[in-house]
């Protein structure tokens, strides 16, 4: 591994690998085979550098031994053949020409003759981007993909088979040398068979083609497939053809030309759907035409605009001849004109909402409807005015924000004309200077463009504006643009060069005539064009002058800026969605579906009914006097059978379902959810997707504010070789006192803990022993917390198990005060100085009297904040001077002040990576002091060669480790693949990622085929009783469970190869004579005291500067290992006439007026160099609590997470390691355009993903490149591809439109994915509205995001309860509610059909007109509602320890069509059950009264209501609770009570002869209860029976994890996993836990011991017991038995004791 291949930059991943440096979004440099010291270096055949060195080729290969290519056969090579072939390559390789021979253009030979290796060959074995080691380490970026060299073996296994592919090969890469040295070795790469990338006709190979093989095919073509005597003959031809491929190269993009296999297969996709596209175009135009959108044309050469403060009249935008827009902004959706029309298709686009308006309008024909004419209509239209309502209610509350948002108010400058006696001229005259100028405040939404707006600190900017003045020093206006870009860094704005004289008062602001032109609105944050003219002089206009609507002045006094853009033209608005879509939840898609099998089948059924019926009238009815002339025409009898049967699908469906979800989104308020440091609870804005919450497959997240806290703190210092822990702002976390973690909830004594023996448990043991316990709740005594070998307040959020140094910074400083000279000391000190000295920040005296600081970066005031903590406290900073307040004596005594003068600071800037500042000291002595990125400051280093060696080792040391834990990582994931392939189908929850296929294997599958969950699923579970849980056969399956939980709570993590405590130890001598790590002895040696002090530290390793050398780089590379962001510091004393020297050239620097800052760093680069090491520093990116745990189960959930964010890339590597987004083993890919060749960057990364190769792989875009492949549609086809193969994906610098645009592609293009955005700034407005379900974050950007989401929380932990919990519970009880509103449906109108067969199919209703309208509403609708209001299948912790099981949700496993074709066999089982069982036994029977119309009816209608609500509540149902009994009585009751009423009141007996029949007739006949007693009972036991084969044979994942619910241990160990995220409810709520409910079980058993052993009766020893005959002799005995009972009763108190406390530890 080679120098370039380490990033060192500020706030990066330290020395580690994380991207090549090549790739910097700053500088991108060419890269080249030397290394950074100038050693050349070789490329072997994996595409990675090999050092012709052989110490480091040596360490290179160590390195490799862990990564072999797997052994097996290898995947097929195939080599384009579309180049002519030529007669001899030796001649060409010698130089030979056809029609040149000039030295230079020798084909083959570069400019100095040399041959040119261009030797290729293929290893598909191994990755084809050359990562070092398998799994470890990054893809590096275009830039850096070469091919391979030679090879000296020509025979390789993998080379070509036949001389003319290999020399069709060698000449398109011959022909590519041409062009571009640089370029002659790359190569592409697809996953298709080789064609002709153009019309030319590929050669047929020699060889004789054999049976086509499987293998994975990797083609490697020329980019260009030109004639060879084209190319020799006609260079102008082959100019003019590569041209336009040559402009694109450098654009970063060239295309899929360069892949043209993948071209091909992309057009001949589009050619087939070409129609598609021209029905688009037809329905956007006509869009366009219907809805009078016109687009607005460019302007010609952008937009002028004078600077005149007495301006009166508007300016007119020349692209519409209408004056500019104004500046008023709006979020809400609607406005009066579309409210209504686009509500009436959102709500009629719900396909059973436009079934029932056609139902409902034929129902409203006469003489058509045997229901009742507006049964349909009214409750659909009360329905849909409900749903318009309240949508219109949260459309209303955002266009009241928004009126807050544009009634702010800002000062507009007026300059007033004098009064005018002639009349005006057109021509407007300048005002004279005198003319007085007056501040009007205005309301934001009257600013107009042009205005003169004058900005306070602390203030929103209103618009977009010019900077024009700036009271900031030197003219600088501090902005922070973290609601536009999420970058915590403040920017710094000036004013532009020709304005920077002209407007430094208000006065000649007012008087100034200068001109701007500005480029037309866009949406590009990052660039901007314009000029500014004054006076003739010209001044180019830059993002460095503009400030964006959405950002806000900091650490300025004023600035002062002209209005160039308003209202939704500014460019945050530009990146708004301002059409946002009006959601809908997925499951709707599949009710659809349903609802249309179910159309068809009514039809169908119509049709069938009203053919029988035309047949029975043929047969009978015209045969039948009494009914002659009744009969009915074909279409009135199939309306009334539609309108008979309409109610399959009831309308109570969409009406239950609001009232369930309003009660869901009540029962969202969870205590779980709520931040008590900012008072902030969850709130829900939306009922409408409450389940898509269980559905989530991608979570889209911002990274300020919503992943990290928005600050930065000083975490670690090295110095001298020696490593410092700054933990002055942390305190123990008293919470994780009460947490539950094993027994600590139940433990109530103090002091040290008792000596407990080791016992298995798993059975109830007899009463005076403790239960049996197995290995699992040992483990869980022993290794549920999290091992700390350290006693430090902090712990590494990437690496948890990471053991921290005990040195801590007030130690060091209490080591310098006591021993101040020695050299220790002094370099401390000094590293302390140039922390305080080195930075820009400016001190502020609060009102306290405290010191705060101005600074433009958060990582500097870290810095300085730590540097006052640690006792240098910068006091004051004049122009030229900073100075510092000290305390050597301690914080107690005397301060002394020093005052350092500042000669010169070279800033820093993103291609330097580093700052300087020259400083003389008090002394007189002159230092420069450097600070930067650790890559850049270690090749200044004085010990540059050195460090470079030390780094190659450290590098090496890590790659192996990383090797190491990336083949673990793979061979666990090929694990619970084999798992899944052993278990059932339905545990497969998804390829690749963790599944819970390893906890149900079968019987005969596994070696744990005895403690298989399986057996547990196997059992009666359909309420036929379960199995005891409390014997000792669970134990095994608890030991399983325990392991499995625990395989996936810890990620892979190899330590042994990683011990760094030779590193950390403050004195190596100590260390090496102990002959083992003397870190674990630091913590007696600092609390005993000052004995120690005096040998805390070794001198001897203070000037040993390679020990300090290699310490300190092994320090940097764990510091970023931890996910710290790191800064190496140097130091170099100057003499005064270097000084001197030195500058006058910076002086001539400074004030250059040409390439001026080029001409400061080539200035600073004179000094910068030979430094002495100063030391290192680690910063800390505070992430929110809870992050990388939450990310880490959302992860587990198959929940892939992006980071979409505005900030730089290093920064956003750096948090993705920090919140184990990205894995140490992780392969990063990184695509940056200005590297080149994205396209075959991209298909290399595909391949190695889908060869499975890869533990973890991320993918980095920067917003540039992702622009430039949007740009090019098939290279965004094939980029959406990797993205979705990845596991994660981190996207930099994008603007708020590029985030929707990812959220609105991975809506749509990933099928039957739900995405969820999360953020908290107005940048993230967008892609929240975007996404499926959109959370916002009421953090720190204000509350913009959080208004305009679907559901607010205040941290982004919440989340995990949120989706994994009640998102599940949601999905679950929607599903329900939904399949079992179908099942009792159909159950019910089945009869009715089923009825028509004896009714002559004319259309009579089996049940009573008034009973049937009242079965939906009154007698069936409470068993769905609290089905789909209160059901839980699984308990909180289940669900949050295991988040497997939230896959249902993503597999739609609650509800799709297998599942309703399910339920609907049941259905129709059940309801011939029902009807003939009723018509044989009641109906049909000889010897029964009263069984006519309405007591058959009557009879059907009470047994389907009775198995409805037996089968919701009492089946379906799994937590019961009080509502059970309640939906029971009411039901069945009120149906019973309904038919008590009716029987009594009921007047018109025509048709149903209803009046007294349940009191006189049917009720008083045991028959009637007979048969409905028989027909319950047989359909309850047909229900049981299925449920019970189905969970014996095919037992889900929720069936194994009910039964597992049942044993108390499991459940503990449940919530024991659980407990972070339900510790507060814990606490607050009065439901117990089943570590408490065990707690008291024990308590109240030894208890009982302890109340045995004291009512144990004294029984005197036999042969010591006297007669007792006299009192005396009484007295006497009872003395004896007290002194012989006295020992015993001690005895017996021990035991109890030890029993329960544990026996006393001895010391």
């Amino acid at each position: 591994m080679g120098q370039d291949d380490s990033d060192f930059t500020s706030g990066s991943s330290g020395i580690r690998r994380r991207h090549s440096h090549n790739n910097d979004e700053d500088a991108i440099e060419a890269s080249q085979n030397v290394d950074d010291e100038g050693q050349p270096y070789n490329i072997d055949a994996t595409g990675r550098r090999s050092n012709s060195d052989p110490n480091t080729a040596a360490a290179a290969s160590a390195m490799d031994q862990p990564a072999r290519a797997p052994t097996g056969p290898s995947p097929r090579v195939r080599f384009s053949e579309e180049v002519e072939r030529r007669p001899s390559w030796t001649n060409l390789r010698k130089g030979s020409t056809s029609s040149d021979n000039g030295k230079g253009k020798g084909y083959g030979l570069d400019t100095e003759g040399r041959s040119l290796n261009t030797g290729l060959s293929l290893d598909t074995g191994r990755s084809v981007s050359g990562p070092s080691i398998l799994g470890q380490g990054t893809v590096r970026s275009p830039g850096s993909m070469k091919s391979p060299g030679s090879q000296k073996n020509p025979k390789s296994p993998l080379s070509p088979r036949s001389r003319a592919r290999g020399y069709s090969l060698r000449s398109s890469i011959f022909r590519r040398n041409m062009t571009d040295v640089n370029e002659a070795q790359e190569s592409i790469i697809e996953m298709d068979d080789v064609g002709p990338s153009s019309g030319v006709t590929a050669r047929s190979s020699p060889v004789a083609p054999t049976k086509k093989s499987q293998d994975t095919i990797v083609s490697i073509s020329p980019v260009m497939a030109l004639n060879s005597e084209e190319t020799f003959d006609k260079p102008s031809l082959w100019d003019r053809s590569t041209k336009g491929a040559w402009e694109k190269s450098k654009e970063g993009i060239k295309g899929v030309s360069t892949l043209p296999n993948y071209q091909r297969w992309i057009e001949e996709k589009a050619a087939h759907a070409g129609f598609s596209r021209k029905i688009k175009g037809y329905y956007n135009s006509s869009r366009k035409f219907i809805l009078r959108i016109q687009d607005i044309p460019p302007s010609k050469d952008g937009r002028h605009i004078d600077l005149d403060a007495s301006r009166k009249k508007a300016l007119i935008d020349e692209r519409t001849g209408h004056p500019y827009i104004g500046n008023t902004i709006r979020s809400s959706r609607y406005n009066v004109w579309n409210f209504i029309p686009r509500q009436l298709f959102a709500q009629f686009s719900k396909l059973a909402n436009f079934y029932f308006l056609i139902v409902s309008t034929l129902q409203m024909v006469p003489s058509l409807s045997t229901t009742g004419t507006y049964t349909t209509i009214v409750p659909l239209l009360f329905f849909v005015s409900i749903s318009i309502t309240k949508e219109g209610i949260d459309d209303l509350r955002r266009y009241k924000l928004d009126k807050v948002e544009n009634n702010k108010e800002a000062s507009i400058m007026h300059r007033y004309r004098p009064t005018q006696v002639d009349e005006p001229s057109e021509i407007e005259e300048p005002l004279p200077s005198a003319a007085p100028v007056h501040w009007a405040k205005t309301k934001w939404h009257d600013i107009a463009v042009g205005d003169v707006i004058k900005l306070e600190r602390d203030e929103a900017i209103p618009a977009d504006v010019v900077l024009l003045n700036s009271q900031g020093p030197n003219g600088v206006a501090y902005i922070e643009t973290m609601a536009l870009d999420g970058e915590t860094n403040l920017k710094s704005k000036q004013t532009a060069a020709a304005l920077s004289k002209r407007c430094d008062t208000t006065e000649k602001i007012a008087a100034c005539s200068a001109h701007f032109v500005v480029e037309d609105p866009n949406l590009d944050l990052y660039n901007f064009e314009g000029r500014v003219t004054v006076d003739e002089e010209t001044s180019p206009l830059t993002n460095n002058e503009i400030i964006y609507r959405g950002s806000v002045l900091r650490n300025t006094p004023e600035a002062i800026g002209m209005v160039i853009y308003t209202g939704e033209e500014c460019k945050i608005r530009m990146n708004a969605n301002k059409n946002p879509r009006i959601k809908a939840p997925t499951l709707q898609s599949i009710v659809n579906k349903v609802v249309i099998i179910i159309v068809l089948f009514v039809v169908f059924l119509a049709i069938f009914n009203t053919v029988a019926y035309q047949v029975w009238a043929h047969q009978v009815e015209h045969k039948s006097w009494y009914i002659s002339n009744a009969r009915v025409a074909f279409f009135p009898i199939f309306v009334s059978f539609i309108i008979m049967f309409n109610t399959m699908i009831p309308l109570s469906l969409y009406v239950s379902l609001e009232i369930i979800k309003l009660a869901q989104m009540l029962l969202l308020n969870d205590i779980d959810m709520y931040d008590e440091a900012t008072n902030t609870p969850f709130e829900a804005r939306t009922s409408t997707i409450n389940e898509e919450l269980g559905q989530v497959s991608y979570i889209f997240s911002d990274k300020t504010g919503t992943l990290t806290d928005n600050t930065m703190k000083f975490r670690k210092i090295s110095v001298a070789g020696t490593a410092w822990l700054h933990d002055a702002d942390l305190t123990p976390n008293e919470g994780d006192q009460n947490r539950l973690i094993h027994k600590k909830r139940s433990r109530k004594s103090k002091g040290k803990k008792p000596l407990r023996k080791k016992k298995s448990f798993g059975s109830q043991s007899a009463p005076d022993r403790e239960p049996e316990r197995s290995n699992s709740d040992i483990a869980l005594e022993e290794t549920m917390e999290i091992p700390r070998t350290s006693t430090s307040n902090w712990q590494s959020t990437a690496r948890p198990t990471k053991s921290q140094p005990e040195l801590r910074s007030s130690e060091l400083i209490h080591y310098i005060q006591r021993k101040p000279f020695t050299i220790f000391a002094r370099k401390a000190r000094l590293l302390l100085l140039s922390i305080a000295l080195c930075h820009t920040c400016l001190p502020e005296t609060q009102e306290d009297g405290t010191i705060d600081f101005q600074a433009s970066s958060p990582d500097e005031l870290a810095l300085v904040r730590a540097a006052q903590e640690l006792g240098y406290m910068v006091i004051d900073r004049d122009v030229g001077t900073i100075t510092i307040e000290m305390k050597p004596h301690g914080a107690d005594g005397e301060s002394v002040l020093e005052s350092y003068e500042i000669l010169d600071v070279i800033e820093f800037s993103s291609k330097r990576k580093r700052m300087s500042v020259v400083v003389r000291f008090p002394d007189q002595r002159i230092c420069v002091i450097c600070k930067g990125a650790d890559s850049v400051i270690m090749q200044l280093l004085k010990l540059a060669t050195l460090a470079n060696q030390k780094v190659v080792e450290i590098e090496k040391r890590a790659s192996m480790r990383k090797s190491l834990e990336a083949q673990q990582a793979i061979r666990r994931k090929s694990e619970q693949l084999d798992q899944m392939s052993i278990g059932r189908p339905s545990l497969s929850l998804s390829l690749g990622r963790p599944s819970i296929g390893g906890l149900r294997r079968s019987s005969t599958g596994g070696p744990a085929r005895n403690s298989s969950v399986g057996i547990i699923g196997r059992t009666s579970i359909g309420g036929l009783g379960r199995p005891s849980m409390s014997g000792t056969k669970l134990a095994p399956i608890r030991d399983e469970v325990d392991t499995w939980l625990r395989e996936r709570e810890r990620d892979v993590e190899i330590t042994s190869l990683d011990n760094t405590a030779d590193y950390y130890t403050p004195r190596p001598s100590t260390h090496l004579n102990n002959g083992r790590p003397s870190v674990a002895s630091l913590e007696a040696r600092s609390s005993i005291g000052t004995e120690f002090d005096d040998d805390l530290v070794d001198d001897a390793l203070a000037v040993d500067d390679n020990a300090i050398v290699e310490r300190c780089f092994q320090h940097i590379n764990d510091f970023a290992t931890e996910g710290l962001r790191t800064l190496l510091y140097g130091y170099r004393f100057l003499d005064e006439e270097e000084y001197v020297g030195w500058k006058k050239t910076y002086l001539d620097a400074t004030t250059s007026l040409v390439d001026r800052q080029n001409k400061i760093e080539q200035a600073g680069e004179l000094i910068e160099f030979d430094f002495e090491l100063g030391g290192a520093t680690a910063i800390e990116d505070k992430l929110q609590k809870g992050v990388p745990e939450a990310i880490d189960r959302l992860r587990r959930a198959n929940i892939r997470m992006w980071m979409l964010t505005g900030d730089k890339r290093e920064t956003a590597i750096n948090i993705g390691y920090s919140c184990r987004l990205i894995k140490d083993y992780s392969s990063v890919t990184v695509l940056d355009h200005e590297a080149g060749h994205v396209e075959q960057h991209i298909a290399a990364s595909i391949v190695e993903i889908n060869k499975g190769r890869i533990a973890h792989s991320v993918v980095v875009v920067d917003g540039q490149t992702l622009a430039k492949i949007d740009s090019e549609p098939y290279v965004q086809s094939l980029f959406f591809e990797l993205a979705t193969l990845a596991d994660s994906v981190v996207c930099c610098r994008a603007s708020p439109s590029q985030k929707a645009s990812l959220v609105k592609t991975i809506r749509r293009k990933v099928k039957k994915s739900v995405t969820l955005a999360i953020g908290d700034g107005a940048n993230d407005i967008a892609m929240i509205q975007e996404a499926h379900v959109g959370i916002g974050i009421t953090g720190k950007e204000g509350l913009q995001a959080a208004r305009t989401s679907d559901y607010s929380i205040a941290q982004f932990r919440f989340l995990v309860k949120l989706l994994l919990v009640h998102g599940r519970w949601n999905y679950i009880r929607t599903c329900k509610y939904t399949v079992t509103t179908f099942w009792k449906e159909f159950l019910f109108y089945l009869t009715q059909a089923l009825y028509q067969r004896w009714a002559g199919y004319t259309g009579t209703s089996l049940y009573e007109s008034w009973s049937l309208s009242m079965f939906n509403t009154l007698f069936t609708s409470l068993p769905v509602i609290f089905l789909g209001v209160f059901e839980r299948d699984l308990q909180p912790a289940t669900l949050i320890a295991v988040p497997e099981l939230y896959t249902k949700g993503q597999r739609n496993g609650g509800f799709n069509i297998p599942l309703y074709f399910g339920w609907m066999f049941m259905a129709s089982s059940e309801s011939m059950v029902i009807f003939f069982c009723m018509l044989g036994l009641f109906g049909q029977a000889l010897f029964t009264q009263g069984n006519d119309l309405f007591a058959i009816g009557d009879l059907t209608f009470t047994a389907c209501i009775m198995l409805i609500n037996i089968k919701i509540q009492l089946i379906e149902m799994h937590s019961k609770s009080i509502v059970v009994p309640i939906s029971l009585v009411l039901s069945v009751g009120g149906w019973y009570l309904w038919n008590i009423v009716l029987s009594a009141t009921y007047h018109d007996n025509v048709i149903y002869n209803v009046k007294s029949a349940f009191f006189d007739r049917f009720g008083a006949n045991p028959a009637w209860w007979a048969t409905l007693f028989l027909v319950v009972v047989a359909c309850v036991v047909f229900e049981l029976g299925v449920t019970s084969l189905r969970a014996a044979f095919r037992p889900s994942d929720v069936d194994v994890f009910q039964e597992l619910e049942q044993d108390l241990q499991i459940r503990k160990r449940f919530e024991e996993a659980a407990a972070n995220e339900l510790q507060k409810g814990w606490d607050r709520g009065t439901k117990r836990s089943s570590a408490e409910i065990q707690r008291e079980e024990e308590e109240k058993r030894r208890e009982g011991e302890v109340q045995d052993l004291l009512n144990r009766p004294r029984v005197m020893e036999e042969g010591r017991a006297g007669a007792i005959g006299t009192d005396g002799g009484q007295i006497t005995k009872r003395t004896t038995v007290g002194e012989e009972m006295e020992p015993r009763k001690s005895a017996d108190i021990q035991e109890m004791l030890s029993r329960r406390f544990g026996s006393v530890r001895r010391e």
